[in-house]
């Protein structure tokens, strides 16, 4: 295999390519933040030329953030038109996605109980960490990031339940939860850390039906928690 060397301009070159990737992450952050606050309100036109302004940085960052935005499902892109923030869910749609979720996700950490590594858990328990600590910051921004270490956390656990067509099912779901928390409320947090302390509390002690039954509870309290925000 080949071995690459980097001379002086190769380390000046991995350095500006680090300082872009650290542009587009803050970019993508502030944006996400924009629209789960509804300070881009839904079906609102989202101006390239006018974030680029707003931000102070160039379109590259801002096409790059909203590309991903996009495979979020928080943004479309329409031919002739650009981009626009995605309309806000119907109740329907969030009653379904949460009934298919209470459907896969008892099984998946069933499964995931069974066959976890003590890495895994130590992983899982990094995400729970992380989340509490932007739970007591309490700003938009850290909501907004809590929102994506909630979706990385149960992901984790699909994946180390070894199904494929369930991990990928659920990660499809994930991309559309984001939109059901336009309004941050302490109580989303506060009560989603300690269901998820439960649940790790369950696989640490190898009791896979237990680890179901936490999940179960888990995400019907957290269709209950958001459900009046859609109204």
């Amino acid at each position: 295999m080949a071995q690459f060397k980097f001379g002086k301009g190769g380390k000046e070159a991995s350095n500006r390519l680090k300082e872009r990737s650290a542009v587009g992450e803050d970019v993508y952050d502030v944006l996400l933040a924009q629209i789960m606050s509804l300070e881009i309100a839904p079906r609102e036109k989202v101006s390239v030329d006018a974030l680029a302004r707003e931000l102070g940085v160039s379109q590259t960052p801002i096409r790059a953030a909203l590309i991903r935005l996009e495979a979020d499902g928080l943004v479309i892109k329409r031919h002739n038109v650009g981009y626009t923030a995605a309309p806000l869910p119907s109740v329907k749609g969030f009653q379904e996605i949460y009934k298919m979720r209470s459907l896969l996700e008892p099984e998946a950490v069933r499964m995931a109980t069974s066959r976890m590594t003590p890495e895994d858990m130590v992983a899982l328990e990094k995400i729970q960490r992380k989340m509490t600590d932007l739970d007591a910051e309490g700003t938009l921004k850290g909501y907004s990031m809590f929102a994506r270490l909630d979706a990385e956390f149960h992901e984790k656990i699909a994946t180390i339940a070894s199904n494929s067509l369930i991990a990928n099912t659920l990660e499809r779901l994930f991309t559309h939860v984001h939109l059901f928390r336009s309004r941050r409320n302490s109580a989303v947090t506060r009560d989603a850390i300690a269901e998820h302390e439960a649940l790790l509390d369950a696989m640490r002690a190898s009791e896979p039906e237990k680890a179901a039954e936490a999940m179960r509870v888990h995400v019907v309290n957290s269709e209950r928690r958001i459900i009046p925000f859609l109204d």
